[in-house]
């Protein structure tokens, strides 16, 4: 129903009620009844919404085909006072809850950062310490790499004895045992290789830590200072290497 219906179902309830009024005598039946009138009209809501081609509509319900485009309740003087927003599609649902999502994965990284920033205060009181600390990480690393690398040694002398009594055999065949010796060997000498590029690699990330906890730690201490002597802290970075410090 639009604007023009609603003024004329107005009008026809109107006249209605004049007709009532005629046909019960006595001024105070016609005061009541006119007064109810005036009443029904002016309770009757009035909405307006827009339809899928732009066109404003003023109805006094809401039609089944408009329920989820909004709209604006006025009141008798065309003023609203109440906005029903239109029901969301299900790509701006999507969207609402990716950007949910994606602020409580931002929430959970700064606590992150935080709780390994305390850490990271709470684990050296000085400077120095990290460095200390990183040569503890390197030296165990370096025991390993040592070790894995006399192994390997081992392993290649075993390698070449192993080759000379197979060819002490000339054209004779090899015996098994001595086929499989061999290739335990050299599956042996394959893991350690492996193990000795991991621990080279182990260094790099270890060294690469130790200088963001530095770093870190650097910007967290001039930021305890400057709030100490009531100044402004210097901004922080966003940390790159996630700090070795454990509570």
């Amino acid at each position: 129903m639009d604007g023009v219906d609603s003024a004329g179902e107005a009008a026809g309830r109107m006249s209605r009620c004049s007709v009532l009024g005629v046909a019960r005598p006595g001024a105070t039946v016609l005061v009541a009844i006119a007064l109810l009138c005036v009443l029904g009209a002016t309770q009757a809501a009035t909405y307006k919404w827009v339809d899928e081609k732009g066109v404003v509509h003023y109805t006094d319900k809401i039609p089944p085909e408009a329920i989820n485009k909004g709209n604006v309740q006025l009141d008798k003087y065309g003023v609203p006072i109440k906005r029903t927003e239109p029901a969301m599609t299900p790509e701006q649902r999507r969207k609402i809850a990716e950007d949910e999502a994606r602020q409580q994965q931002l929430a959970k990284d700064r606590e992150l950062v935080d709780r390994r920033d305390r850490a990271l205060l709470a684990t050296y009181t000085v400077e120095s310490e990290i460095d200390l600390a990183r040569k503890r990480a390197l030296s165990t690393i370096e025991q390993q790499v040592q070790s894995a690398t006399a192994y390997t040694a081992q392993l290649a002398k075993r390698k070449a004895d192993v080759e000379q009594r197979k060819a002490a055999l000339g054209d004779k065949p090899v015996p098994p045992v001595l086929e499989r010796e061999l290739a335990n060997i050299n599956a042996e000498l394959g893991r350690q290789d492996d193990l000795l590029a991991a621990k080279q690699k182990e260094v790099v990330v270890v060294n690469a830590r130790y200088d963001a906890d530095k770093k870190r730690w650097r910007e967290l201490r001039a930021a305890t200072e400057a709030q100490m002597r009531g100044a402004v802290p210097p901004p922080l970075s966003e940390p790159g290497v996630a700090p070795t410090a454990q509570k």
